[in-house]
């Protein structure tokens, strides 16, 4: 069991170390708003792409093996959707707050937190199957995401219409959908392994993904919402932080994953809130204070539910 709680800290100290960072120097001056929104903007655009892409086009990873996890991590998803949407409609009445709430639930930041815990636990053959399940599931989150949130219409133009283009238009516009897909081609058809000055830049690139994305989030945590969490935003990261895992866990189980697929499914549902939760909920008429506040709360203690759950798996020898 002691090497199970080594395993797990050795995972999850590393995201909070870059995160106290980014906390310290926000703190500090040292990281204006301009700067975290600049960076993660670039962290967005190029450097995660470039992650993504190489570690597919260099991975041998059998992509045909992952249906059962992806498909576990679809189920997972529907139900922390359907679940979450059956509680907000009994017992929250403000179509504002129900949205974000349900969005708070089901959707965890696999981008930042999931993918960097995940190549901590298992380098780049983990780092290629999380991203691969990333892909598929991101889809599955923006449109969900939007069928939420669309509660609170914020003109007479707001159909189903519109907010079905603004799902096409998300999912072909979303840089890492689409930084998957060119590799997926790119390992499909028969061309040359990249190599010289193109990969050395996309190795660059994707070396900088992953840190600057977790400073940038510990940069952005908001202390007096962290410490000061509503009654609502409360339900919901215990929502995230506490049924989410577990339910990853049971559907893993019932699906038969152990070794490096349970763990990248853990960690994935695992991680705290997707930042992209309360940007959407801003965009789309939603409560931003009570998105903000469930962001804050899940991104910090989300990591030490990761903690305590990779080391429970590590000693069963599930993960």
């Amino acid at each position: 069991m002691t090497a199970a709680i080594i395993f797990a800290i050795t995972i999850v100290l590393p995201n909070l170390f870059l995160m106290g960072l980014g906390f310290f120097m926000k703190r500090r001056g040292e990281a204006s708003q301009a700067f975290i929104d600049q960076a993660s903007s670039f962290v967005f655009n190029y450097c995660l792409p470039a992650l993504l892409f190489f570690s597919v086009v260099d991975s041998e990873v059998d992509y045909a093996k992952q249906v059962v996890l992806i498909a576990a991590g679809i189920i997972v998803t529907f139900i922390l959707f359907i679940g979450s949407e059956l509680y907000a409609k009994r017992f929250i009445s403000a179509p504002a707050d129900q949205g974000v709430f349900v969005q708070g639930v089901f959707r965890s930041n696999m981008a930042i937190i999931g993918l960097a815990t995940v190549a901590n636990a298992y380098g780049d053959i983990g780092l290629s199957i999380g991203a691969v399940y990333m892909g598929i599931v991101t889809i599955l989150f923006n449109v969900l995401a939007v069928i939420t949130l669309s509660r609170v219409s914020k003109s007479a133009d707001d159909t189903w219409v519109s907010r079905s283009l603004m799902i096409v238009k998300k999912l072909l516009t979303n840089p890492l959908i689409l930084a998957l897909l060119a590799a997926f081609a790119y390992k499909a058809l028969p061309l040359p392994p990249l190599t010289g000055v193109i990969h050395t830049t996309g190795d660059l690139l994707a070396a900088v993904a992953l840190p600057l994305a977790l400073i940038c989030a510990g940069a952005s945590i908001d202390l007096k919402s962290m410490l000061h969490p509503s009654g609502l935003s409360m339900q919901a990261s215990i929502g995230r932080i506490i049924v989410a895992p577990i339910l990853a866990i049971t559907i893993g189980l019932a699906f038969g994953l152990t070794g490096v697929h349970m763990g990248v499914l853990f960690l994935m549902v695992a991680s705290p809130t997707a930042a992209a939760s309360y940007v959407m909920a801003k965009a789309m008429g939603g409560n931003d204070v009570l998105a903000a506040n469930i962001l804050a709360f899940t991104t910090v203690v989300g990591l030490f539910g990761m903690a305590i759950g990779a080391a429970l798996l590590r000693g069963l020898g599930l993960m």
